[in-house]
């Protein structure tokens, strides 16, 4: 049987639940010093960008890889080399009429990410940006979910950054495709694949019968995780941000003092993230309030991806991603006491291991067959369980360059669900905290309210802290 790259079952949902409404890529929006990237008479180098970019896909080879579909739809696609790569496709280069605005870039992004990238070929574009005000320059990021996912840290805007102005000597190899297997054998090699992998479930399950103290404590662990995602509070109240997602989309950006973030963590208490969620749930209530919806009582529901990696895996690809639904007290009018309420959510959560639980669920789709795997990734695409996605992705406070270019911002983004009209994502790098806030500018016509919301619930939080301090 061959041996072959094939998609998780994660992966494969981001395929599933992927159209024109809802494109399944993460993206990123950064802004670079400009000079660089010009030669001597003003021009872009575009083809030094390239070859910098091809240089480094030998650190992650499934960036040369596009999808191949099993034959009937009978087992998860593989990832195969694309043998007409072309790093022309993947690499481009835009420009703003100059000199381009914040505005005028936030835009672009906007239109660039609202598109799907081809499944013909490998799975991400970066799109460069010239003419941006003060002579920076701009990088569009767009990769699919099932290629990469944000909290292992491997894409290639990680192996493109380097700590030092002077990047590293990294030659171009001379890279040759391998064979792409026939339709004939990835099939007859899928069945068989699907027909000895249960056995490898059943053998798991008679080892912890073998040791049935371990079985029942983790039998146990699982127990409290399911009843955090199993509970009374099953399905998330329905609201404005729950509205059906179109084909438009909207990146607004907002930077912080990361020092602001610590400082209310160590005055309050909790973990960064907490104070994350606080901020989030404080700028809830102010839009909502804004809009004239009520919110006495709210309670909303956050999900928040965490990583399930082990430390091994740091560097590999595929997703090993589960997630934890925190309650988000958006009905508490005093932000201390909503701080304290939300620490406690998470606290609890915490203990009982909700992403555990979550992702024992998500590694029970390994044997599910393809067909049903689809049907159920459809399901939770048109979920009820949630009303926003938050995630927090960490980064390094120290300058990262390109071409001896330093990266001066980043906003992350995360993709929109059929009926979760935005998410927030934020990226901590060099002394702020960068929150993309992406929404359906149809569905949510005063997204850029949310963000300056998030700007002022932040400020708010400082406050308190900066109160009790004395």
């Amino acid at each position: 049987m061959g041996r072959y790259d094939r998609l998780s079952p994660l992966d494969s949902s981001f395929l599933h639940i992927e159209d024109l409404e809802a494109p399944m890529h993460i993206g990123a929006l950064a802004v670079l010093e400009g000079g660089p990237f010009f030669d001597e008479h003003g021009a872009f180098r575009l083809a030094a960008v390239r070859d910098l970019v091809m240089s480094r896909l030998d650190l992650i080879p499934r960036f040369r890889r596009r999808l191949q579909h099993v034959p009937f739809g009978q087992g998860r696609p593989i990832w195969v080399d694309d043998p007409h790569f072309d790093i022309a496709y993947h690499v481009r280069l835009t420009a703003l009429p100059s000199p381009g605005t914040r505005e005028q870039l936030l835009t672009l992004c906007s239109r660039v990410q609202a598109g799907l990238l081809d499944r013909t070929r490998p799975l991400w574009e970066l799109w460069f940006v010239e003419g941006l005000e003060g002579g920076h320059v701009a990088l569009i990021q767009k990769t699919h979910h099932a290629l990469v996912d944000g909290v292992s840290g491997v894409d290639v805007a990680t192996v493109l950054l380097d700590f030092a102005p002077e990047p590293p000597a990294t030659p171009t190899t001379d890279w040759q495709p391998e064979p792409v297997p026939s339709s004939a054998n990835l099939f007859v090699d899928s069945i068989v694949e699907r027909a000895t992998q249960p056995a490898e479930l059943g053998r798991s399950v008679r080892g912890a019968l073998r040791r049935p103290r371990e079985g029942m404590k983790r039998a146990g662990e699982l127990a409290r995780s399911f009843t955090t995602i199993l509970d009374r509070h099953l399905f998330a109240p329905h609201t404005a941000l729950n509205a059906r997602v179109g084909r438009n989309r909207r990146l607004e950006a907002v930077r912080i003092h990361l020092d602001d973030v610590k400082a209310v963590r160590r005055s309050l208490g909790g973990t960064v993230n907490d104070v994350v969620l606080a901020a989030v749930a404080g700028a809830l209530r102010r839009y909502f309030t804004g809009r004239g919806d009520p919110v006495d009582g709210l309670v909303l529901r956050a999900l928040c991806p965490v990583s399930v990696r082990d430390d091994d895996e740091r560097l590999h690809l595929g997703n090993r991603v589960s997630a934890m639904i925190v309650p988000l007290p958006v009905g508490i009018a005093d932000p201390g006491t909503r701080f304290d309420a939300l620490r406690s959510y998470t606290s609890d959560l915490k203990e009982r291991r909700q992403a555990v639980g979550a992702a024992f669920l998500v590694d029970l789709t390994t044997y599910a067959a393809p067909t049903l795997l689809g049907a159920a990734a459809r399901l939770v695409h048109r979920q009820p369980f949630v009303n926003v996605v938050v995630t927090n992705i960490p980064g390094p406070q120290v300058p990262l360059y390109l071409m001896g270019a330093r990266m001066l911002e980043a906003y992350p983004i995360v993709p929109l669900a059929r009926n979760l009209a935005v998410g927030v994502a934020l990226f901590s790098y060099c002394g702020y905290v960068h929150l993309g806030v992406f929404g359906d500018p149809d569905a949510l016509p005063d997204l850029a309210a949310f963000a300056a919301a998030l700007d002022d619930s932040f400020a708010e939080l400082a406050k308190i802290a900066t109160d009790a301090r004395g």
